[in-house]
């Protein structure tokens, strides 16, 4: 019998891999499932970003492999994007490393920096995974906790008390997921402290900077911080092209070299049509960004109706493209989420697939039409 590695031990399908083919399997059985549950932009791409993939497919280069580290031109749009929305100066040639996603990165970045047996910093709540692939190469989650009582930042002073020896790595995420809550610049400057007075890679996973936020910020901001700290960021959220698979990670030259050891053993390049459209989409004017936090400002106030119709309570000043909400007292999220699917389907993610912190919550997506929140607001 072919045995499984032991890795796989550690870890399970991933929460929506699974939940969703219970909501297909519902829809094809005529439930007309409103899925409120996923961050998957329902809206279009910018027009000239399209366009510039559909014209790239005549180009002889289109069908070629592509350079690891992407077109120059799609990195000096990264950067670029950088110097105009975070004011950060980086390199082009040294100092950004396209991704395929920046869930790819996670993955890269564990690779390229963690041994069997170091330990990492985890938020709970948090993106689940972070947790999972540090499984997945053998090191060792530590969670630190995030409470509503404390804004959903970490508590450095608790954390300090513990012994970080054996810490290598510390996962952030800011504007976060799930939550919303944002991070100022005196925290962030607290934190880059953090990690250089512990010698640990502070890793900064940035895809919700212009979502409902009126002041987008980068990690880089903070003197000194290339030091210790990497950032991630995605084309998904900002510009509706979540299918698409295009991201970035950012960071001194020493440690963009270490990833890329790892990501060119593991691909052959990004496509070079989206290479072309990622660098329109960088380019794109203010008022994209206006027109698409109109259309998530507009979603959010009725969730917010809808969350006040199931007796929850949630934090208006939260940006991102979900609602956090609390349930009544004594209530479990999953029981909650599962009773919703059943009696109105309408499907929304449980708080504790973000962590234990996140029993009694749960989380709505604003990644859908008007007509549909309308619709779930209705069935309540």
């Amino acid at each position: 019998m072919i045995e499984l590695a032991n890795r796989l031990r550690t870890v399970e399908e991933y929460y929506f891999s699974k939940k969703l083919r219970e909501v297909r399997l519902l829809m094809a059985n005529g439930k007309p499932v409103i899925n409120l549950g996923i961050g998957s932009p329902d809206l279009s791409p910018p027009q000239k970003v399209i366009s510039a993939l559909t014209e790239s497919f005549v180009n002889p280069k289109a069908n070629q492999y592509q350079s690891y580290q992407g077109l120059p031109e799609l990195r000096e749009g990264m950067v670029s994007f950088y110097r105009e929305q975070y004011n950060v100066y980086l390199s082009p040639s040294t100092e950004v490393l396209p991704l395929m996603g920046s869930k790819e990165g996670i993955m890269h970045i564990s690779m390229a920096f963690l041994n069997e047996g170091d330990q990492v910093l985890i938020p709970n709540p948090g993106y689940p995974t972070y947790t999972s692939v540090t499984k997945l190469v053998g090191a060792k989650p530590i969670l630190y906790s995030l409470t509503e009582e404390n804004d959903w930042l970490p508590d450095l002073e608790l954390i300090e008390k513990q012994d970080l020896s054996q810490v290598k790595l510390m996962w952030i995420n800011y504007p976060h997921m799930p939550t919303g809550a944002k991070a100022s610049d005196a925290f962030f400057t607290r934190l880059v402290s953090f990690a250089k007075r512990h010698n640990i890679l502070l890793v900064n996973d940035n895809p919700y900077s212009f979502i409902l936020n009126t002041e987008p910020k980068s990690i880089f901001q903070v003197s000194g911080a290339k030091d210790v700290c990497l950032e991630l960021n995605s084309l998904s959220k900002t510009f509706n092209m979540a299918g698409w698979r295009v991201g970035m990670v950012l960071g001194k030259s020493e440690f963009i070299n270490a990833i890329l050891k790892v990501k060119s053993n593991m691909d052959s390049g990004m496509l070079y049509g989206v290479q072309k459209a990622a660098i329109e989409a960088l380019n794109c004017s203010k008022l994209w960004y206006v027109s698409l936090n109109q259309v998530y400002k507009q979603r959010r106030e009725l969730i917010w109706k809808l969350a006040d119709a199931l007796n929850c309570t949630y934090n208006k000043n939260a940006s991102g493209m979900f609602v956090w909400a609390k349930l009544p007292p004594f209530i479990k999220s999953e029981e909650f989420i599962d009773l919703l699917l059943k009696e109105n389907d309408i499907f929304i993610a449980p708080g504790t697939i973000f962590g234990s912190n996140g029993e009694g919550y749960v989380r709505f997506s604003l990644c859908a039409t008007v007509e549909d929140i309308e619709e779930a607001i209705a069935r309540i």
